[in-house]
């Protein structure tokens, strides 16, 4: 088990997860959002192949339409 800061609280996660993973785990892969770990954005595009290590700090900012 890995432990990462998930939105300003602890997670225990699978150890060797990706951000995929992670984002299916939460039931958030279909959704339109943002990851940034340890203060830099990840591009989608790195979300299958992007492991999440020890303690890593997630934000997951979902982007809501509204008019």
């Amino acid at each position: 088990m890995t432990t990462i800061i998930l939105n300003g609280d602890n997670k225990q996660i699978d150890s060797n997860i990706t951000i995929e993973q992670l984002l299916q785990n939460l039931d958030l892969g279909d959704k339109r959002l943002a990851v940034e770990i340890n203060q830099q954005i990840i591009p989608r595009s790195s979300f299958g192949s992007h492991k999440l290590e020890e303690q890593d700090k997630v934000e997951i900012v979902q982007a809501i339409g509204g008019g």
